[in-house]
């Protein structure tokens, strides 16, 4: 297929994988740490542990292993992989690409590989760049991962942050999948009038590291979290219901929510909003928390050995982060 052909078949999941780190960051471990307690924390987020880099490693550790994990299970040889996404707000560099690395020690083709970061929605861009790929012509096969950790750029003495976040990576392999399969409809957007709800200040060209700001709290992540919740709680319902539209479908024709893993409260409101089952929807954040870019593959791998993603079964999947980035895609898988 030459490049300017469009493809004009279903595209979808040919292979799932995930990873998360062995070290495990319990409630009880940020009660010595910071002023919290688990009460706290659960009442608030529905968070009582999540996994974190050990201090020898590096994102793409655990990318790999996610990478090659999707890569087995779609039987695709890696040479035939014509193009890389690596979302992530955490590379392990600046520059190179950790996409470029990743290419490397996994032997895939020598297509385009590159990092995106879209903060938490990352992973759903990332599968809405990978499609629009295929169905262009530029690639037939494209492999996108999802990885963050951001124990790296949290500060463990703001209970308002280092609660939330726990690092892992997902990947799937992407390309033609029998008729009837395949990923449904798409939406994705931003408002930018948010970009600085949720930021890391010093680090990049506007505010360099320096002598005077290295030991600062700049150098951490910060978030408005009660205005993030506002736009989260309408934005996942709008987004959703948007996809479906492009999908030609309505919520009922939903088999599974798999939503971003921030917040059990944001989740909540929209099961109400659409009159979910909790059955029918996916919540892992009580033991990984939000892993940002990582969160959805990580949800979909939950529910599938759950038994509640099999052949057939129609997701909506739907996440929102920092810029303020969101998108949706429903997926029959």
């Amino acid at each position: 297929m030459s490049k300017t052909t469009v493809f004009e078949g279903p595209i979808g999941v040919l292979g799932l994988g995930v990873c998360v780190p062995n070290r495990i960051l319990s409630n009880a471990d940020l009660e010595k740490m910071v002023d919290t307690t688990d009460e706290w924390i659960v009442t608030r987020t529905g968070i009582h542990e999540r996994r974190i880099l050990e201090d020898h490693q590096v994102p793409s550790d655990i990318a790999y292993q996610a990478a090659k994990r999707a890569i087995e299970e779609s039987g695709v040889d890696p040479s035939e992989i014509g193009a890389l996404i690596y979302c992530t707000y955490t590379p392990d560099h600046f520059m190179p690409p950790t996409a470029c690395i990743l290419q490397h020690k996994l032997g895939i083709g020598s297509g385009l590989c590159y990092d995106m970061n879209a903060a938490c929605t990352g992973f759903i861009y990332g599968l809405q760049n990978a499609y629009a790929m295929i169905r262009s012509g530029m690639a037939k096969k494209v492999l996108v991962i999802g990885c963050d950790c951001a124990s790296r750029i949290v500060d463990y003495t703001d209970r308002n942050t280092c609660i939330l976040f726990g690092d892992g990576a997902g990947a799937m392999v992407i390309g033609e999948v029998p008729e009837g399969r395949g990923i449904l409809g798409n939406m994705a957007g931003c408002d930018g009038a948010g970009a600085m709800l949720i930021y890391q200040k010093v680090g990049a060209c506007a505010f360099p590291m320096t002598k005077q700001n290295i030991d600062t709290k700049d150098r951490y992540m910060q978030m408005n979290g009660r205005e993030v919740f506002k736009f989260a709680v309408k934005i996942v319902t709008d987004a959703v219901e948007a996809a479906l539209a492009d999908a030609g479908l309505d919520v009922k024709d939903v088999d599974l929510l798999v939503p971003h893993q921030a917040n059990v409260r944001i989740i909540q409101a929209a099961q109400e909003r659409f009159n979910f089952a909790e059955e029918k929807t996916v919540i892992t954040m009580d033991k990984y928390g939000n892993t940002s870019a990582a969160s959805i593959p990580l949800a979909l791998d939950d529910a599938r050995k759950r038994g509640k993603l099999k052949v057939g079964t129609t997701c909506a999947l739907v996440a929102f982060g920092a810029g303020l980035t969101y998108a949706a895609s429903i997926v029959r898988w």
